[in-house]
């Protein structure tokens, strides 16, 4: 070993006797593993929440969405499905149609209710949370002797009333108004505006926040309602990787036009309350963070007493011919020293609590009856954990510089007669 380092650690950890000095010297490395374990914890449930909040949305929301600029849709849908399969990781497109109408139910206390409507290919919705979240009824809507399907939310049925067709029974028909159609109408006079029916087939209970007024339809009958015959509202992808949505958006951005296409990962699509939640994160990392920045502050105190205790033997070692750049090396190796111990335990500690969090569920969630999961969420990621112990260690290190420019700034003489 370095007689730089074997010094160092005998000034901390002396075999013969414990002085208030490594006392001090034990108190700020405790400091440090509470600090580091603290932050490793925290920043696995931040992760934790953060992860479930986003596979929620992502569930419902697409990776990548491109939309038109203009108010009249896109046509030639094909040609922009082809140039989006073509780009790495997209692994499916399906294009929509989407818009508000008037929906009229004579059965309801208030039959008249604004929803969105939107029109999809059925078959190109696998894996998404609507259709796997049914509640009554099936996801269906064909057209079934001169009647389109519609699927809407459990809680808009239970306002207006609402059931779903089933073997045994007929189900809920309601109409649709949409505003090109009222407007037409309007401006040409021409009496009642027309009202297509539709049948309800399925009701879907979705628990992530998705709006309830939302309403599913074919995308053949929402181009029809809102007057957009080969025209739809945007394209949405599906790719192999979520975290490739970036770089998935950066390449369609490349190859197409930005004057009249708009190109939306699912952090866009939901950018303030991803923002929100990596605010609190970081919010909270960086409270914690006072922890390690005040077992620094004692590592400070704790060196220069040891450099006040040690001022003969510092000037013994420059009389024999140890340098200053060394003297300094010897101090900075004690708080390096502080620093890989106490970053390396709180490491150790933080990781086996989040993972016994992870894998047993030791701490639940209170009232969990009302939340999706039982207990805490924990998910670590490597980053983070390299970010905790860098910044751990690199105080440490940085509360040491003083004491070591403080020790090799001893005069040898002096401190020689100091103690005589």
């Amino acid at each position: 070993m370095d007689y730089r380092l074997q010094i160092a650690r005998r000034y901390l950890a002396s075999r013969k006797e414990v002085s208030l000095i490594s006392v001090i010297t034990g108190i700020s490395m405790v400091g440090v593993i509470l600090g580091v374990a603290a932050l490793i914890v925290v920043l696995s449930v931040m992760n934790g929440f953060y992860d479930l909040v986003r596979d929620l949305m992502v569930s419902i929301d697409p990776h990548v969405r491109i939309t038109s600029t203009g108010e009249r849709g896109m046509a030639n849908v094909d040609s922009l499905t082809r140039i989006a399969m073509d780009v790495p990781h997209v692994e499916g497109a399906s294009a929509y149609v989407e818009g508000k109408a008037l929906l009229v139910h004579d059965g309801a206390a208030d039959p008249n209710q604004v929803i969105v409507v939107r029109g999809v290919s059925p078959d190109k919705l696998r894996g998404n949370q609507v259709v796997q979240q049914m509640g009554l009824g099936t996801f269906d809507v064909a057209v079934r002797d001169g009647t389109p399907g519609i699927v809407a939310s459990m809680r808009l049925a239970e306002r207006l009333g609402l059931l779903p067709s089933s073997e045994v029974r007929t189900g809920s028909t309601v109409g649709l108004l949409s505003a090109p159609a009222l407007e037409r109408t309007v401006t040409q006079l021409l009496g009642a505006p027309p009202i297509r029916r539709f049948e309800v087939r399925g009701l879907y209970e979705l628990q992530a926040g998705f709006d309830e007024n939302h309403v599913f339809t074919s995308l053949a009958e929402a181009q029809r309602l809102f007057r957009m015959p080969n025209r739809v509202t945007g394209v949405e992808l599906r790719l192999d990787n979520l975290e490739r949505a970036r770089e998935v958006k950066q390449q369609l951005q490349a190859r197409l036009d930005a004057e009249a296409f708009s190109v939306e990962t699912w952090y866009d699509l939901k950018k303030s309350l991803y923002d929100v939640m990596q605010l609190e994160k970081w919010g909270a990392s960086a409270i914690l963070m006072l922890i390690v920045l005040v077992a620094a502050f004692n590592i400070v105190g704790s060196l220069t007493m040891v450099v006040i205790q040690k001022r003969r033997d510092v000037g013994v070692l420059q009389a024999m011919g140890v340098s200053r750049k060394n003297i300094r090396a010897i101090f900075l190796a004690e708080g390096l020293f502080i620093g890989v111990v106490g970053t390396g335990l709180g490491l150790v500690v933080g990781l086996g609590l989040a993972l016994l969090q992870k894998y047993f569920e030791v701490v639940p969630m209170a009232q969990a009856e009302s939340f999706l999961i039982n207990a805490y969420p924990v998910s670590i990621h490597g980053g983070d954990v390299v970010l905790v112990a860098a910044t751990a260690l690199g105080l440490c290190v940085l509360a040491s510089l003083y004491p070591a420019a403080r020790a090799a700034a001893i005069v040898p003489a002096q401190a020689v007669q100091m103690d005589r």
